[in-house]
């Protein structure tokens, strides 16, 4: 089997971050964003992955060559000269995906963090019989979103309503599709939609299914949400394997620490915090929902909340970082400074407080 991974753009939702790499490399829970769903494949059996890029195909090649040998796939860029929109790219891609088997392959958002359920999606999708299956999920306030409007019993979706003002339901496309191959006869070397476009059209002729995804489901695109599909990861991880999370009386709720990180005397940390790769943490700090990257050094009794902290960058003692801070690569954050949600661009260093949000260039 195959699979597309819609990679698109440049990320903008989430500088300065990706300011230093393409958003698929930001790290997320202590692995680059687009590993989490290449492994997912790879576990039920997808052989090739096709990225539909636009925007520095170099580096997401050079950096996925090593995961290629180490995970046994392999992984090829379909590079767009311009946007094509969530359709455009799998036209652009046909060659790629098409082959003699007739097998259904996969269409993954990059930006997307669940629990993958793709074996029983590939289940679902031999058992309706129709031309493409869509992951739904469940949200709180569908009126920000597309929402699916589909038969219970079998799953058959009817239509589908962009930001509706009135209540019609509450599952939106969660970005993870299966498909027929004749569904690429469907679409156009052309920029176009496949939510706008594409799967009404299918959903009209009775061939578009539905499934409801299990589990969570976030789009990690910007930083608020990224936020909050951390904490939904590691709530999913003390379920499934709770082994990998750290435990001990500095540790509260779920906490994620690579093994080469090094934490001193006396810190509290988390709930709902990932400490990544070479990271030091002196001792007194205070950690909560907050991801710091591969290589940070938190100094003494520093304290960091709803923030996050990229790489090699380091905060001084006695900081408090929290609302939503971000600071980008190799960002120095002085001692007792205090930073209230500053978005921070790469290799600078702050010498006096953010008392409110802004953009600190």
């Amino acid at each position: 089997m195959k699979a597309l991974i819609l990679v698109g753009g440049f990320g903008t939702r989430l500088r300065p971050l990706t300011l230093s790499v393409p958003k698929p490399l930001v790290d997320f829970a202590n692995k680059p964003m687009i590993l989490h769903q290449i492994e997912a494949l790879k576990a039920i059996g997808v052989s090739e992955v096709v990225l539909a890029i636009n925007y520095q195909p170099e580096i997401m090649l050079n950096f996925l060559k090593d995961f290629e040998s180490k995970l046994g796939i392999k992984i090829t860029c379909s590079q767009e000269t311009e946007p094509l929109g969530t359709a455009g790219p799998l036209a652009l891609a046909r060659d790629k995906l098409l082959d003699d088997s007739g097998e259904p392959f996969f269409v993954l958002n990059s930006d997307v963090i669940s629990e993958y359920p793709l074996k029983e999606m590939i289940e679902f999708h031999k058992a309706h019989g129709g031309e493409a299956s869509i992951m739904v999920t469940k949200v709180d306030e569908p009126s920000k979103y597309g929402v699916v409007i589909m038969e219970e019993s079998t799953g058959r979706v009817e239509k589908f309503v962009e930001k509706p003002k009135l209540f019609v339901g509450n599952k939106i496309n969660a970005g993870i599709y299966l498909l027929n191959p004749s569904v690429l006869d469907r679409i156009q070397l052309r920029p176009t939609s496949i939510e706008k476009e594409v799967f009404p059209k299918i959903a009209a002729e009775n061939q578009l299914y539905a499934m409801v995804l299990p589990g969570f489901w976030m789009d990690i695109g910007q930083p608020r949400d990224y936020i909050t599909g951390l904490r939904l990861y590691l709530d999913s991880t003390r379920k499934k394997s709770s082994e990998k999370l750290a435990t001990g009386p500095h540790i509260i709720g779920n906490v994620l620490v690579h093994e080469t990180a090094k934490i001193g005397e006396g810190c509290l940390i988390g709930p709902d915090v990932a400490i990544g790769p070479g990271c030091v943490v002196e001792s007194g700090v205070r950690l909560s929902r907050c991801t710091v990257m591969r290589g940070v050094r938190i100094k003494k009794h520093a304290c960091i909340s709803s923030s996050i902290i990229g790489w090699h960058s380091t905060v001084g003692q006695w900081a408090r970082v929290e609302n939503m801070t971000i600071l980008g690569e190799d960002v120095h954050v002085g001692d007792e400074i205090y930073s209230n949600g500053g978005v921070v661009l790469p290799h600078k260093e702050i010498k006096s407080s953010i008392w409110k949000p802004e953009i600190v260039m």
